[in-house]
């Protein structure tokens, strides 16, 4: 049995769910989002948990029952209290600003970078240095800061790059040749 699908998934007060075959949506202080689960699986509403179950025990079915069980739970905590990841910026001149809905990178290229925020997700720029990221979408919020890190990523040399807050940069010495 797997130890995440098996436990239930408990909905706070406002939060209301709704199956139907295997799309379950979800509705809450914040939005509405709606997934997907796979055949493999089953999702039924008992009171105010919701139970996620496998229909076989084929490995497929013991794979996709926790992803889904995951999935839910990611759903429930978007409309409650969304997602958000934040990025920091190193490097000497290195900056971001926010123009409408498009994010501007200066990342030591030719050029500057410029970036559509995606409908769903809402960025913030604390500081030239320091970004957050936030949505109701786990996956979109995720995707975003992915695609964001990719414009120029951490080097392990002086750290210089776009990192998340709590990611942690493996140095390297460097030369030491000539004394």
């Amino acid at each position: 049995m797997s130890r995440i699908g098996r436990l239930p998934i408990s909905l706070p007060t406002g939060v209301s769910v709704e199956v139907a075959g295997q799309q379950v949506s979800v509705k809450g202080p914040r939005g509405r989002l709606s997934q997907e689960i796979p055949a493999s699986v089953s999702v039924s509403l008992s009171g105010n948990t919701l139970v996620v179950a496998r229909n076989g025990e084929d490995r497929q079915s013991r794979s996709m029952h926790g992803l889904a069980r995951s999935l839910l739970q990611n759903l429930v905590a978007g409309v409650t209290q969304g997602h958000s990841r934040t990025l920091e910026i190193n490097g000497v001149g290195y900056r971001v600003e926010l123009r409408k809905r498009y994010l501007v990178f200066s990342l030591g290229y030719s050029h500057p970078i410029f970036f559509e925020i995606p409908e769903g997700v809402d960025a913030r720029v604390e500081n030239p240095t320091r970004l957050t990221v936030a949505g109701l979408d786990r996956q979109l919020v995720g995707a975003t800061a992915a695609k964001i890190r990719s414009f120029r990523p951490p080097e392990p040399y002086k750290g210089k790059g776009v990192k998340y807050v709590d990611e942690v940069i493996r140095r390297k010495e460097g030369k030491s040749g000539a004394r």
